[in-house]
């Protein structure tokens, strides 16, 4: 029995466009219920996000079956942290603040086994392999890991064209918040300067053959980024969306109490 297919790498790569919700709150109940309400994926954010390899378990545990496809943003390009990742069961991994090829190419063997790459043998204790009972998961699981890798500096555009060339590197994410910041805008991704970059990067990704990301909380920027070439597109986030409702509740109720 063979790995898993994963859905979400054949989509992307096929072109399709494909939104999801960043997970930043760490709740399997959350995690469960924005699994079932329509993205196509969610993203656990172990790098802004309080999790932890173990909370990651456990939401893809209680978003398994329920539609959204589980993808794990890692902390860093850390090779023990990702093989931690993959061997809980996650086939696509979102690894920050890549700058140069080399940066791609540890990313890229981190999720590999030898002799392709450099990802420990274990995965045959935990989730990824149904815990055993998947005997072909070592020499199958390579073909269905995607990994993204997210260039968020003026360096990292500017290696974008080695990095795009970096073999089984699936697509590259552009990270707009901390790309604001590295050309010193923080805080105005509205900024000309930074709208021109995103708008020169994400078509060069699509036109690479790669899947380009970006996300953005402005619903009405989102059909252009797809114009440009985005099929990994983030459309929101737990937190974010859940702070806004309880908010917008309480001062819905205060004034229908006319307090």
């Amino acid at each position: 029995m063979p790995a898993p297919i994963n859905q979400l790498k054949a989509d992307l790569a096929a072109g399709e466009v494909r939104m999801g919700l960043w997970l930043a709150l760490a709740s399997p109940t959350c995690a469960a219920i924005a699994a079932g309400s329509g993205y196509d994926w969610c993203l656990i954010d172990g790098e802004h996000g309080p999790n932890t390899v173990a909370t990651a378990l456990a939401q893809a545990q209680a978003m398994e079956g329920r539609g959204a496809a589980c993808v794990v943003r890692v902390a860093d390009n850390t090779p023990a942290l990702i093989k931690q990742v993959l061997d809980i069961g996650i086939q696509t991994v979102l690894v920050p603040m890549i700058e140069t090829a080399e940066d791609a190419r540890r990313a890229v063997s981190a999720c590999r086994y030898p002799p392709h790459g450099t990802r420990g043998v274990g995965a045959l204790l935990g989730r990824a392999s149904e815990y055993g009972t998947i005997p072909d998961y070592t020499q199958t699981a390579c073909a269905q890991i995607c990994v993204m890798v997210q260039v968020e500096s003026q360096r990292g555009l500017d290696n974008l064209d080695e990095i795009l060339s970096v073999e089984g590197l699936d697509g590259v994410f552009i990270g707009p918040a901390d790309l604001s910041a590295d050309m010193g805008y923080p805080g105005r991704l509205d900024t000309p300067e930074v709208v021109a970059a995103i708008e020169d990067a994400l078509p060069r990704i699509r036109d690479a053959g790669k899947a380009a990301g970006i996300v953005s909380f402005k619903l009405d920027s989102l059909a252009r980024y797809v114009e440009l070439g985005a099929t990994f597109l983030g459309v929101g986030g737990d937190a974010t969306t859940y702070a806004g409702a309880v908010r917008e509740l309480a001062t819905q109720a205060k004034a229908a109490i006319g307090k």
